[in-house]
């Protein structure tokens, strides 16, 4: 699904990867659930894209979700890997970074009980580690915010000049707008809130979080 001109949400992933268009480079952040390596590249595909052409992939945390088709798809493309360190650890051990502990009867723990055995991340080793207020050349400059909460060193990006903030799972989205970071889910609920709040105070006018659609006029709807 086409969100600007140039960045894209892949749909029938979990969770949301999303594709930057930039020149004659594609970046991906997030890359799904195991397996999901092939959606992406088809999309990528559809764009007018290679595999070749995919140079960065960003990992916004180490959760299975989001980094599971990471091996598959950097072998596939070739493309450098960034995250935060203490995801980066995370990701090379193949575990997440804290423990998930889902909270209550619902379908998620359902889904996290019967998906465990059999969906594992492959350790990976992340090419570099991006720390906050770095920028990266994609959107006019792309810069690494610290969001930890969800997990203890998630990372959200925000492209100022377009307005656009990638936030992985430090917020969610729904019809109704914004969230905060799942019960359950969260690795601490208080620095969660201060990255709702972080990420509120930036200005932007759209937020592609992992889980969720793209919230489009987001002033006013943040979680706090």
């Amino acid at each position: 699904m086409k969100i600007t001109e140039n960045v894209f949400v892949v749909p029938n992933v979990v969770a949301n990867p999303y594709i930057i268009v930039d020149a004659d480079e594609v970046t991906v952040i997030d890359v799904g659930i195991p397996r999901s390596e092939k959606k992406i590249l088809d999309y990528i595909a559809g764009l007018g894209k290679s595999a070749r052409d995919v140079k960065h992939i960003i990992l916004t945390h180490s959760d299975l979700d989001h980094v599971g088709s990471l091996a598959a798809l950097q072998k596939a493309t070739g493309a450098r890997t960034y995250s935060s360190h203490i995801e980066a650890d995370a990701i090379a051990a193949g575990k997440p970074s804290r423990e998930i502990k889902p909270s209550g009867f619902s379908v998620r723990r359902i889904l996290f009980a019967l998906m465990g055995p059999f969906m594992k991340a492959t350790p990976f080793p992340v090419d570099e580690i991006l720390k906050d207020g770095a920028i990266l050349p994609m959107l006019g400059g792309l810069r690494v915010i610290e969001t930890p909460g969800h997990t203890p060193g998630h990372i959200s990006l925000f492209a100022p000049d377009v307005g656009i903030l990638f936030c992985g799972d430090s917020m969610v989205t729904d019809k109704n707008g914004i969230h905060g970071s799942r019960a359950g889910l969260t690795w601490n609920d208080a620095r969660a809130r201060e990255s709702e709040r972080k990420q509120a105070g930036l200005g932007a006018q759209i937020v592609c979080s992992g889980h969720g659609p793209v919230v489009k006029d987001a002033a006013g709807k943040f979680p706090v």
